[in-house]
């Protein structure tokens, strides 16, 4: 299972919106073939797998299958592959956990004990769910999984006072954090941000085949029309209560615009409702580059599920802070926080610290619906 795992983080830039999963076949104590999930449409990890066993003469007929999350069981783009192991007969699938999607859900498990197949869930299932946040969360909670992505001096300044940002830290933190726009499905930023830096906010650090939405919180429409951003496709602007003349202008030079007014100020974009539409148009993953008022705002609106914090050695004194919330009086106000890890990057330290809260509740999904399809064998 750990090797099925590496080979679904092989994968992480490439089969959004589907899962990313590897598959793993073995048989007397010897690995016989591998496969991982392809493109969205293309071959899911199971058939990969069984491809490369067929191409070397082999068979997976009394073999155990490894895979990181439970084989599909449905007709999408792709046949289920719960169909292509039940062909193959292997004696054993062994997976990490429930598939959260509820067209699959236990179906794919159940369907392979019909066959006479034995299965077994739970398997590091911890180590997969950090692979796929995102879908699982999507399926979950109905909303994405969200990190915010900020680069600060030690005293916690992302910038002088007058805006000056380029470059607190290094080149190698930067690179860094293409990665994981590279594994986001959408790069979420402010107007403000459009405004002062006109950003592209696309991949070119690392090598990828996909490259991610971009979308900018933009109430009233004020994106430039010489922005970049607007010269390239899969732009999203989320807009609030817009003139219809200014909403029709964008959208012919090929954005889409979602006019997400809050109930309570009609001025204001709706960030959790700009979070339902993102997980109903299949994003998984977000990762937000902004300023401090786009990041406190996902803040306060319960949105952020991770912040990405790359940390320079040098101070500023002075300047604009990571985010923009309200004070509190007591420690025990404090929104519960939990680090995941820390790395140099060059001369920076990278370092994630996850709501715990947030984070509990897709845990608690899949623990549950492991026990449950423990309790079914």
């Amino acid at each position: 299972m750990a090797r099925a795992l590496e080979l679904a983080a092989s994968g992480l830039y490439v089969p959004a919106p589907n899962p990313r999963v590897g598959c793993v076949i073995v048989k007397d104590g010897q690995i016989l073939a591998e496969g991982v999930t392809q493109a969205a449409g293309l071959a899911h990890a199971e058939v990969m797998a069984l491809r490369a066993l067929t191409q070397q003469g082999l068979s997976a007929h009394g073999a155990t299958v490894y895979v990181s999350l439970e084989p599909c069981s449905h007709h999408g783009k792709t046949p289920p592959c719960t169909d292509a192991l039940i062909n193959a007969q292997p004696a054993r699938v062994v997976i990490a956990h429930v598939d959260p999607y509820p067209a699959v859900s236990g179906r794919g498990i159940a369907a392979l004990r019909r066959a006479g197949i034995e299965v077994t869930v739970g398997v590091l299932a911890d180590k997969a769910l950090e692979i796929n946040p995102g879908f699982v969360s999507r399926m979950v909670r109905g909303t994405p999984y969200v990190w915010a992505k900020m680069a600060a001096s030690m005293d916690r300044y992302t910038a002088l006072p007058d805006g000056q940002s380029q470059w607190i830290t290094g080149p190698e933190a930067r690179a860094d954090g293409h990665h994981w726009r590279a594994r986001s499905c959408v790069v979420l930023t402010g107007i403000g941000t459009v405004k002062a830096d006109d950003p592209l906010l696309n991949v070119r650090a690392v090598q990828t085949s996909r490259q991610p939405k971009r979308a900018v919180i933009d109430p009233k429409l004020e994106i430039p029309n010489e922005a970049q951003l607007l010269q390239t496709e899969g732009l999203i602007l989320f807009a609030a209560n817009a003139p219809q003349q200014r909403c029709d202008e964008l959208q012919a030079k090929g954005a889409v615009v979602v006019n997400c007014p809050e109930v309570e100020a009609p001025d204001r974009v709706d960030l959790m409702g700009v979070m339902q539409w993102l997980s109903e148009n299949d994003i998984n993953e977000v990762h937000v580059e902004a300023g401090a008022g786009i990041n406190g705002a996902l803040w306060r609106a319960g949105c952020v599920d991770e912040l990405l914090l790359y940390l320079a050695p040098t101070f500023l004194g002075h300047g604009k802070p990571m985010l923009d919330i309200p004070g509190i009086d007591q420690l025990t106000e404090a929104e519960p926080l939990s680090f995941v890890d820390h790395e140099q990057v060059g001369e920076d330290v990278r370092i994630r610290a996850r709501h715990s809260e947030r984070w509990q509740t897709l845990v608690d999904h899949i623990e549950r619906s492991n026990a449950q399809q423990q309790h079914n064998s």
